[in-house]
């Protein structure tokens, strides 16, 4: 017979509300009646009745996330811890991928609200926010990775304005002077990480020809091969690069191999630096210089903010933006 929540709270001496308190993740719950019963719900192997937990609390404690794309590694890491912080609270997480495509995610965004989800979460493809995301749904919202500042909804990102300055002052302090960006065109990550990139020239008293900026659509789905294109236009100039800041980790794997098929040597020749800091980044032929942009914690921090605002939907809307740090590898200093 199927362990109920009443004997859970018969073994333990406890009230059956109590045990529904800490399976909803409520905060005036002690840590060790919470820790006893968490236990003792493991012991059981007790699963608990969602839908019967929906019809009694008005919440289908599942939430949806919106992707560009789902087999990119920064966006499967991010997946993946929100929906480890999510299952925690006995969340459920529902996946859709846009495909870069702002029809789709439009549709995708329409699926999750007909399955009546508690928050959905969106990286969002769309190149502005004239419309509202979820229409005239009650239905929480938060912005990840990419944000619209014309637009007041819950955030949880990167500052990429630093990730842009991180990496372009690096370039910097290594002595390179004719540095070279590969960048988006629409998104925000992409126009932030360009003018951190712009920030940290000026500051520096660089001027950098504006042919040394090269931007690309769609980048999550095809970086290494766009990479390698802009690396060979980049190649083309005049004045050869000393340097480049790529907008992504794919794009500089792409960009590498181009001078590398140029013959050119890596950082001797050219430098590189990425941003995402891809778990296979140090593995490279060449190890790459990236920006970590703690996407696990990005993740982490979107499932508990989805929970929070879904719990409590009529409160401000919050912006939490996560600062990236400089990984160092060959690609941009010899070893």
């Amino acid at each position: 017979m199927a362990v109920r929540l009443k004997d859970i709270a018969q073994d333990l001496g406890v009230s059956t509300v109590t045990v529904s308190k800490v399976l909803r993740g409520s905060s005036d719950i002690g840590d060790v009646t919470r820790a006893r019963v968490l236990q003792r719900m493991k012991e059981l192997k007790y699963q608990p009745n969602m839908l019967a937990q929906a019809l009694a609390s008005g919440q289908s404690f599942a939430v949806g996330l919106v992707v560009p794309d789902l087999v990119h590694p920064f966006f499967a890491e991010l997946a993946k811890s929100l929906g480890g912080a999510l299952r925690q609270s006995g969340f459920a997480l529902m996946l859709a991928s846009s495909e870069e495509d702002p029809e789709i995610e439009r549709n995708e965004i329409r699926t999750l609200l007909n399955r009546g989800m508690d928050a959905i979460l969106v990286a969002s493809c769309q190149p502005h926010a004239s419309k509202p995301f979820l229409g005239n749904s009650n239905t929480v919202l938060v912005l990840l990775d990419r944000r619209f500042r014309s637009l007041k909804a819950n955030f949880v990102g990167c500052n990429d304005v630093m990730a842009g300055e991180l990496a372009t002052r690096h370039l910097l302090d290594t002595g390179r002077t004719r540095i070279a960006h590969i960048g988006g065109t629409s998104t925000s990550p992409s126009i932030d990480r360009l003018r951190g990139y712009q920030k940290a020239l000026a500051k520096a008293g660089i001027h950098s020809p504006k042919n040394y900026i090269v931007t690309r659509e769609r980048f999550e789905e095809a970086g290494d091969s766009a990479g390698y294109h802009a690396m060979r236009e980049l190649l083309s100039r005049r004045a050869r690069p000393d340097a480049v800041f790529c907008y992504n980790d794919l794009t500089a794997i792409g960009a590498m191999q181009a001078a590398m098929d140029a013959g050119l040597s890596i950082p001797q020749d050219i430098a590189f630096v990425g941003c995402g800091n891809l778990r296979y980044a140090p593995y490279l032929k060449v190890p790459l210089t990236s920006i970590d942009q703690a996407t696990a914690r990005m993740g982490a921090m979107a499932g508990e903010l989805a929970i929070d605002v879904a719990r409590t939907p009529k409160q401000p809307p919050q912006v939490k933006l996560l600062e990236p740090t400089l990984i160092i590898r060959q690609s941009s200093v010899s070893s």
